[in-house]
C-alpha cells in the first residue's frame, strides 16, 4: 500500500533545515530513506515504528514515531499520523532524539 506524504510547516522548515547544513548531509540522506519507506510502507521493520503517547495530532490522531537513525548520538526521528485523508501521511516534525 502507497502513501502520499503531508507536512506540516514545522516539518517543512526541519527538512529544509537539514538539507541546508552541509555537515548534516548523511543524516539528511538517513531521513530521505527513511521518508521513502513511510510512503511505502509504514511499519518497515528499519523504521523501528511504535505509538508516541506524549503527543496526539490535531484531531485527535494517534502519532507514531520512526527511526530514520539508529545506534547514533542524537539521531534523527520522523513523527507522523494517519490522515486527515485516506492513504495520506502527516510529517508533524523531524528531530534529533533527545
Amino acid at each position: 500500500m502507497s502513501f502520499s506524504l503531508k507536512f506540516t510547516p514545522q516539518a517543512e522548515a526541519d527538512l529544509k533545515s537539514l538539507e541546508k547544513d552541509k555537515s548534516l548531509l548523511k543524516r539528511f540522506k538517513a531521513v530521505r530513506k527513511a521518508l521513502g519507506y513511510l510512503e511505502t510502507n509504514p511499519r518497515h521493520p528499519s523504521l523501528n515504528t511504535h505509538k508516541y503517547s506524549s503527543l496526539s495530532g490535531p484531531n485527535g490522531e494517534e502519532v507514531f514515531e520512526a527511526y530514520a537513525e539508529n545506534r547514533t548520538p542524537a539521531a534523527f526521528r520522523i513523527f507522523w499520523f494517519y490522515g486527515p485523508e485516506k492513504k495520506e501521511i502527516t510529517i508533524i516534525a523531524i528531530t534529533p532524539h533527545p
